[in-house]
């Protein structure tokens, strides 16, 4: 099951209270205080992990709390701090208050770790009251409580190429060509119900990820169809591949259906509108004439790659371009973000 939003309550532990306690040995008398302090509660921390790609441990589990701090004891014992509790999530991951409806961290990266709430400090012992003028203190200190949050867990895919398109346009049989990934392939539309991650492997220990989502129809961006939710999934793919069905089974034009499919992805979010897209023409095996793709080239542009999911034709071609146009683009992103860092490291700190 695939599960890409949540909501869920955290709690970090509360501090554990101050211990009042006299010394009471033999031959040692006057002993005087000596209660410990409480520990500190556990801290609530979120880490993105790469090996996860779903939220579907939160579905059936919405209170998370981490452990309470020790009590002081006598002899000066200071309690145990409470173990800090640690929620892996996939990355991608973005972390909202709920309450406040406040973007508080993207995880987008896997290894990022951020602490949402922290725990409460131990109370003072009855040790720490202790006075020149006040040297049997019966005071202390209750443990401090633990903050609590109620969050909302969205998840993004993270994924180098996000496949997009018509239901029924080939995206699951070419993800399918690609990579190890089974996705569900019938004759109907929309056997695609959740998004698909694939890696795609090439020679020379050459690998990127590819994403299927479920297939846009016209209005998804206002809710038609299954596209509207999952198209969160592609704002974070570095390129977007269009796939066109050169022959669609509805005997539609298929330059209407692409200019269509494009105007719901820009207005979905100008981050779509901006991306990188590489259109490619399927189904060239149902053309063997040529002509519908002749067309497709004429009004969308020539250097259109042809491709026939269902026999394998041009699909070694195609990732090669898809590598290419993304070692480029992280070349790009990792120079970008050198140059982020050297100028807020400031002059001379190089």
């Amino acid at each position: 099951m695939f599960v890409d939003e949540a909501k869920i309550w955290v709690k970090a532990g509360d501090g554990g209270s101050g211990c009042v306690s006299f010394r009471r040995e033999k031959f040692i008398p006057k002993g005087g205080p000596d209660g410990g302090d409480g520990g500190r509660g556990g801290h609530v921390y979120f880490e993105a992990a790469d090996d996860l790609d779903t939220l579907l441990d939160f579905a059936g589990k919405h209170h998370w709390r981490a452990r309470n701090g020790g009590h002081g004891q006598g002899s000066n014992k200071h309690g145990a701090n409470g173990e800090d509790l640690t929620i892996r999530v996939p990355a991608g991951t973005l972390i909202y208050d709920a309450d406040w409806d406040l973007l508080l961290k993207d995880l987008d990266e896997p290894g990022v770790k951020v602490q949402v709430c922290k725990g409460g400090r131990g109370g003072r012992g009855n040790k720490s009251f202790a006075t020149a003028t006040h040297q049997t203190p019966r005071e202390f200190q209750p443990g401090k409580l633990g903050q609590e949050r109620n969050l909302r867990l969205e998840l993004k895919l993270i994924a180098d190429v996000g496949l997009v398109g018509l239901p029924n346009a080939g995206k699951s049989t070419l993800i399918s060509r690609c990579s190890a990934a089974r996705p569900k392939i019938a004759s109907y539309p929309f056997t695609t119900l959740e998004p698909v991650l694939g890696i795609i492997e090439l020679s020379d220990f050459r690998r990127f990820v590819m994403a299927d989502i479920p297939g846009l129809i016209e209005g998804a961006s206002e809710g038609a169809g299954l596209g509207h939710d999952f198209l969160k999934h592609i704002e974070r793919t570095t390129i977007i591949v269009h796939i066109l069905d050169v022959m669609p089974m509805d005997g539609s034009d298929p330059v209407d259906n692409y200019h269509a499919i494009r105007g719901e992805l820009e207005r979905h979010s100008q981050v779509l509108a901006e991306k990188q897209e590489v259109i490619v023409a399927n189904k060239s095996d149902l053309d063997p004439e040529g002509e519908q793709l002749a067309h497709v080239r004429e009004m969308l542009g020539p250097n259109i790659p042809t491709i026939s999911a269902a026999t394998g034709q041009g699909i070694k071609e195609l990732k090669e371009l898809l590598w290419q146009r993304v070692k480029e683009l992280r070349a790009a992103a990792a120079e970008e973000k050198a140059q982020e860092e050297g100028r807020s490291k400031g002059p001379g700190l190089v």
